[in-house]
C-alpha cells in the first residue's frame, strides 16, 4: 500500500497511546510521511505541548490560529478549483492548539453572542457549566474537529490525543452525552461527534507502543475498548522505539576487534561483550513482544526505531516518517486496515 492511499483511508487519524511512548512524536512523524507524499496536514495539539513543533524545528508552542510548520515548495490545486477558505496547501503542514475555551469562544461567535462569549470564560462560568455537563469540554474539542473535517481543510487531520486513559474519556464523552441529552444543541453536537468518530472513512485511530511488556498489554487494553465503548476503527498499531539488532550478529568483541584489526585488552574486551550482550537481549524481548501483539491484537504494525537523541528535530523526523513510510509499504493493498 503506498502512502496516499493509506492516508485516504480516513480523513482524521486520532494518535494515542500510554504517556511516554512517543506518541507526540509518531503524530509528527506520521504528519512528516503524509506532507512528503504531497498531502496536506493540519495537526491539531489538544494538551499545550510543544512536541509537535519542536520536531518540525519550530521553538514556540501552537495557539489556536493554525501554524505553518513545514511549507510546500509549489501549491497544487486538482482540478484548477480555488481550495476552501483556511485550507492547507498539499504538501504543507500545518498545527494548532485546541482548547475547550476557545472553541467555546468561537462557536458562541459564530451564533451571533461574540459580545458576551469572552465574559462568560472570563467570569468563571463556563467552568460551573463543564461541571454540571460532564464531558462537554470534550465535545466542544471534538466539534472543532468536526468542523474542520467537514470543511477539508485538509487531506488529512491529525489529532495528538492525550495520553489513553483520558484518550478514553476524551472518545467516549460524545455517546455518554447522546444518551443522556434528550434534545437541544448539546445533543446535536454529540450526535455529529459520535457520527464522525464511528464512520471508518472519516475517522480512524492510531495506537502507539512500545515494543515491551506493560505498554503493549495498555495497547492491547485500549484497543478492544476502542472498538467496544466508542465504535471506532483501528488503523495500524505503531510500534516505537525499535533497537536495531547488533553489528556482527554471534560476533562478540574479540572477534570484531580481529576482523577490524584492533587490539583490545581483556577490559574493554569484557566491557564490549557485556553491551553485546545486553544489546542482544534487548532485541530479542522486543521481537518477543512484537509478536506477542501480533497475536493478541491482530492489526499490521509500523515499526519505528530507536532514535539515540535527547531531542527530535528535523533530522530524526525525516528519519521516522521514513520508517513509518515503509511499513505502510508492506501493507498489502487489499488487507483491511480495521479489522
Amino acid at each position: 500500500m503506498d502512502v496516499r492511499s493509506f492516508c485516504a483511508q480516513s480523513r482524521v487519524l486520532v494518535v494515542a497511546g500510554k504517556g511516554g511512548v512517543g506518541k507526540t512524536t509518531m503524530a509528527a512523524a506520521l504528519a512528516r510521511m503524509a506532507a512528503d507524499a504531497g498531502l496536506s496536514v493540519l495537526v491539531v495539539e489538544l494538551e499545550g505541548r510543544t512536541g509537535v513543533s519542536a520536531a518540525f524545528g519550530h521553538a514556540t508552542a501552537l495557539a489556536y490560529d493554525a501554524t505553518i510548520l513545514s511549507a510546500a515548495g509549489a501549491t497544487v490545486v486538482e482540478d484548477g478549483a480555488d481550495p476552501p477558505a483556511g485550507a492547507v496547501p498539499p504538501g504543507t503542514v500545518h498545527a494548532r492548539m485546541i482548547t475547550p475555551d476557545d472553541a467555546l469562544l468561537e462557536y458562541l461567535a459564530d451564533h451571533g453572542m461574540k459580545r458576551i462569549s469572552k465574559r462568560l470564560v472570563s467570569s468563571g462560568i463556563i467552568d460551573v457549566v463543564a461541571g454540571a455537563i460532564p464531558g462537554i469540554r470534550d465535545i466542544l474539542v471534538l466539534g472543532k474537529i468536526k468542523q474542520l473535517e467537514r470543511e477539508r481543510v485538509a487531506d488529512l487531520i491529525i489529532v495528538d490525543a492525550p495520553a489513553t486513559g483520558h484518550a478514553m474519556t476524551f472518545l467516549t464523552s460524545a455517546s455518554g452525552l447522546l444518551a443522556a441529552a434528550r434534545g437541544g444543541p448539546v445533543r446535536a453536537q454529540a450526535a455529529d461527534v459520535v457520527e464522525l468518530l464511528t464512520d471508518p472513512s472519516r475517522c480512524q485511530v492510531v495506537l502507539v507502543t512500545l515494543p515491551e511488556e506493560m505498554p503493549v498489554n495498555e495497547a492491547v487494553e485500549a484497543a478492544y475498548r476502542l472498538e467496544d465503548e466508542v465504535g471506532v476503527a483501528l488503523g495500524p498499531i505503531i510500534v516505537n522505539g525499535i533497537d536495531e539488532p547488533p553489528g556482527q550478529v554471534g560476533l562478540r568483541a574479540a572477534g570484531a576487534a580481529a576482523r577490524a584489526g584492533v587490539a583490545v585488552d581483556a577490559t574493554t574486551e569484557a566491557a564490549l561483550d557485556a553491551a553485546w550482550a545486553f544489546r542482544h537481549g534487548r532485541v530479542s524481548l522486543q521481537a518477543e513482544q512484537a509478536a506477542r501483539l501480533a497475536t493478541e491484537l491482530p492489526l499490521p504494525q509500523l515499526r519505528a526505531p530507536f532514535v539515540f537523541s535527547a531531542t527530535i528535530g528535523p533530522a530524526e523526523l525525516e528519519a521516522l516518517a521514513t520508517s513509518l513510510a515503509r511499513g505502510i509499504a508492506a501493507i498489502p493493498q487489499h488487507e483491511p486496515v480495521a479489522p
